[in-house]
């Protein structure tokens, strides 16, 4: 048997969005067999990374505590170049795989994939129909990128991404790569997770 990747680099899970179309904070959703969205998130991802942190605005989390959380300092401006400020100045001198919190069908095999190509890169992202902007790694060398971005009051990532060195990696299944956004999307990706659990269940009975 293959023994899983693990990976030698720390993993952000951004936890800090607004939730605007959602109507309420979708991180906290239940999702799977986990109590939360966040909580299926950090505990599928934390096996295979040396270390795993939330960023968040505050600690809205009852299976963490304040050590695992990179809180954004900026309370009133939802970010994601601000969260990426904080982030950054905690963790220095290194690359950073990044992942929103609603995007939970993302692959191991396509994360490590993203890993691989980012070696001589200051970011590498995916790419399906659209850039998922913030799904790849990110190197601290984009710091003073980031600062001058702030000054200017700038906030697109899009504008962060052309402005660096950046590679795209593009990859076949965008259903892979779905955001949950709206109420529409977390019932179908609750559906979405049931459909695979059954299935897998089902391949396990018969092998």
């Amino acid at each position: 048997m293959t023994n899983p990747p693990f990976f030698e680099i720390t993993c952000v899970i951004l936890c800090g969005g607004k939730s605007s179309r959602m109507g309420e904070d979708k991180s906290l959703l239940p999702f799977a067999s986990s109590k939360s969205l966040t909580q299926y998130q950090y505990d599928r991802l934390k096996p295979y990374f040396k270390n795993i942190y939330l960023s968040s605005k505050v600690n809205k989390f009852d299976f963490l505590n304040n050590d695992s959380i990179i809180f954004d300092e900026n309370k009133d401006i939802f970010s994601p170049i601000l969260a990426l400020d904080t982030i950054f100045k905690k963790l220095k001198n290194q690359k950073i795989f990044l992942i929103t919190v609603d995007t939970p069908f993302v692959s191991i095999e396509s994360i490590s994939k993203l890993i691989e190509k980012s070696k001589d890169v200051d970011i590498c992202v995916a790419k399906t129909e659209k850039i998922h902007n913030l799904c790849g790694v990110f190197s601290s060398n984009i710091s003073e990128s980031i600062n001058t971005m702030i000054e200017s009051d700038i906030h697109k990532i899009g504008y962060l991404l052309k402005n660096n060195n950046t590679l795209l990696i593009n990859f076949p299944n965008d259903n892979e790569f779905m955001n949950i956004n709206n109420k529409e999307d977390y019932s179908n990706s609750l559906e979405f997770i049931s459909k695979n659990n059954n299935s897998n269940k089902q391949k396990n009975t018969n092998s």
